[in-house]
């Protein structure tokens, strides 16, 4: 693992963009200031794009009205501390939320001054933990972005947390809410006996390999299936790899990574009424939608059973590799 470096230094291309700290302390001009309490939406880390996605749909002119009139009002910018990919977007996106009258501010201590609600965005699962931390002691409610953190471990951590200073979290990919699979969830094919799903598999050395991307074909394959997954091997090609899992009643669910070749979304139900499709994707809103009514109600739309089970997969993924795709007991990985 890299060394982080200092809070000097990942400021300094921040200064070399015009951004500098003397920026960060400054207030934007905005027309946000007189938000009603309880309204007030604040995001750490700016290294990512859904960052810039959720703003614009908050912010923007005619917001949709399923947005209940939360607004992005603070942002503090810092994400990874060491992975290029992410820490090179930050001044492009200090930009792109200025634009929606975004206020920059220089840590989490002056953030949780700001605002209501919390988006920790960070794209560095290995922040989370410490991040989560110093939100939850302020007792406000929290949206974890994919992944909720880099290893089970720290994810069983940030769930102690919560419970500990009572704050409602919870976290999901976007593609759990992809065309057609809320529906296949909530009963439309009956009793799903299998799904198959697919999506990009890119990797992050500092990331087990499938919390970085292929989280979100995982996730698609839960939300359809549910929690109960007893055990998955793993098989491993050139341009894609296949994880197939059987759940405690005999079930068997796959995920295809696609490292090569065309990029998509997707995959299939298999119910004992009907077999749907799952997808296409369809952005980010249908997410962000139940993220506003989470910080409206305090009610979590995605069990911490699932996110835990989710999390055991993938680790139990990169057992299965290293064991030459051998299969893997989620039991065997809890007990770790």
């Amino acid at each position: 693992m890299k060394n982080r470096i200092s809070r000097r230094d990942f400021f300094a291309p921040l200064a070399t963009a015009g951004l500098g700290l003397t920026f960060l302390k400054a207030k934007s001009e905005n027309k946000l200031s007189g938000l009603k309490q309880g309204k007030r939406v604040g995001i750490i880390g700016l290294d990512t794009s859904h960052s810039a996605a959720f703003t614009k749909s908050l912010n923007k002119e005619n917001a949709d009205a399923a947005f209940l009139g939360y607004k992005v009002v603070a942002a503090y910018p810092q994400g990874s501390l060491d992975i290029v990919s992410s820490t090179e977007r930050i001044p492009g996106y200090i930009e792109e939320v200025k634009k929606y009258g975004v206020e920059i501010v220089n840590s989490i201590a002056d953030l949780l001054q700001k605002v209501d609600v919390i988006l920790l965005e960070t794209n560095d699962g290995r922040r989370h933990l410490e991040q989560a931390l110093e939100v939850f002691k302020s007792g406000k409610t929290t949206f974890i972005d994919k992944p909720i953190a880099a290893s089970l471990k720290d994810t069983v951590a940030i769930f102690e947390a919560a419970e500990k200073y009572k704050v409602p979290v919870f976290s999901a990919s976007s593609l759990r809410y992809a065309t057609g699979i809320q529906e296949i969830r909530n009963g439309k094919l009956g009793k799903v006996n299998g799904a198959d799903t697919y999506s990009p598999m890119k990797f992050e050395q500092t990331h087990p390999d499938l919390f970085w991307y292929g989280i979100h074909g995982v996730e698609m394959l839960f939300t359809a299936m549910g929690t109960g997954c007893k055990d998955i091997r793993r098989t491993i090609g050139e341009d894609q790899e296949v994880f197939t899992a059987t759940w405690n009643d005999g079930r068997v669910g796959t995920f295809r990574g696609i490292k090569n070749g065309k990029q998509d979304y997707g995959g299939m139900a298999f119910g004992e009424k009907g077999i749907g499709t799952i997808g296409p994707y369809n952005g980010y809103d249908p997410l962000l939608v139940e993220i506003i009514n989470f910080f409206e109600s305090g009610l979590v739309p995605v069990p911490k059973e699932e996110t835990l089970e989710i999390c055991a997969f993938m680790e139990a993924a990169d057992e299965s590799k290293r064991r030459g795709g051998a299969v893997v007991s989620l039991s065997e990985i809890y007990g770790k």
